[in-house]
């Protein structure tokens, strides 16, 4: 139903109050024809007189009021020379406006709550593991076990993984919370893409040995210049392929293709592992979701490598992308933007041979 706007309802009072003055002065008076239209005059005169104090009367009140509520407004509309109609819309929008704020602020706040909530739990049970191991393991030392040398040795060797599995999550846990920091910069110098990524096959070596998995190339490549954070360009890819070898079967292979796309150096880190379902991608890039959690946790990820990657990324003004079939594999690609100089530069802008 339209509603009637202000202006047509006072009119519409004051003409009443003129009908009802011209009535009782017609009624009560019992005059002739002449002083009839006397009255008529004067009934007409008091309506429009009533018309424009209720009108402004209303409007001046109206605008005060609201201009002191909106005052508190970030952003104050001006209803100053406003007719009372756009005053009231103005109004009503402004209010709306205001509830749909606090609406989206108390669901990202609800929202906070629950990642928060989520991430202390994560966080608890990833330290809580490694911390009953090694109270485990040394519980049975004290109980006598270490009188037995090969038991002792046994123990002490688990203990000490356990321990640089928790050293491996605080240190991620601190690469995160240094890369979520706004005033972070980062080390932007021309470097070698296949230097720092055979570094990264090195690092892996024993892993890749442990499940008999091949990390190549896709082609020798002679070298690739880009530009970039050297070392936390080395993360993105170590998190990467160590993903890949976590998540992949035995006697399998991650390969790393590099492909030239206009001024960007496109990276492609793809294997034939187990793969990951759909369902759990709107989420894998999040702190501690883990596709197969009791696995991964065996195999020794701290689940936050590819949060880090993720935002390693996005400082370097570029995304990451997968694609996933399970049973088949999985690839990562993202991008990295290509150095006009074919040489690796020090902080200091000086040549590194």
């Amino acid at each position: 139903m339209k509603q009637l706007k202000p202006e047509y309802l006072l009119a519409l009072i004051s003409a009443l109050v003129a009908l009802l003055a011209f009535w009782f002065e017609v009624a009560s008076l019992n005059l002739p024809f002449s002083p009839v239209i006397s009255a008529l005059v004067l009934s007409l005169f008091l309506g429009v007189i009533t018309f424009l104090v209720l009108y402004f009367g209303i409007k001046i009140f109206l605008q005060k009021r609201l201009n002191h509520l909106f005052k508190n407004l970030q952003n104050p509309p001006l209803i100053k020379g406003h007719r009372l109609n756009e005053m009231i819309d103005e109004a009503e929008q402004q209010v709306n406006q205001v509830s749909n704020h606090r609406t989206k602020e108390i669901l990202q706040l609800k929202s906070q709550d629950s990642f928060r909530k989520e991430f202390i739990g994560n966080l608890a049970h990833e330290l809580k593991t490694p911390v009953f191991a090694i109270q485990g393991y040394l519980d049975t030392l004290i109980d006598g076990a270490i009188d037995d040398e090969a038991i002792a040795m046994n123990f002490l060797q688990r203990a000490s993984k356990a321990s640089d599995r928790m050293i491996q999550l605080l240190e991620d846990l601190d690469a995160i919370t240094r890369l979520e920091n706004p005033e972070l910069t980062i080390d932007m110098r021309p470097f070698d893409l296949v230097d720092v990524i055979k570094e990264s096959f090195e690092s892996l070596e024993f892993m890749t040995k442990e499940k008999r998995i091949k990390l190549k190339l896709k082609k020798e490549y002679s070298t690739m210049f880009v530009l970039g954070d050297r070392n936390k360009i080395g993360q993105v890819i170590t998190n990467l392929v160590k993903n890949s070898i976590l998540y992949g079967n035995e006697n399998g292979t991650t390969i790393i293709t590099l492909e030239p796309a206009d001024n960007l150096i496109l990276i492609e880190i793809k294997d034939n592992g187990i793969g990951i379902d759909p369902k759990h991608w709107p989420r894998l890039f999040e702190r501690f979701y883990r596709v197969e959690k009791s696995r991964n946790r065996h195999e020794g990820g701290t689940g936050l490598g590819l949060s880090i990657v993720k935002h390693i990324l996005e400082l370097h003004g570029q995304n990451i992308t997968m694609l996933s079939t399970v049973g088949i594999g999985t690839k990562f690609t993202f991008g990295l933007e290509k150095s006009s100089k074919n040489i690796q530069l020090s902080s200091r802008g000086v040549p590194i041979r």
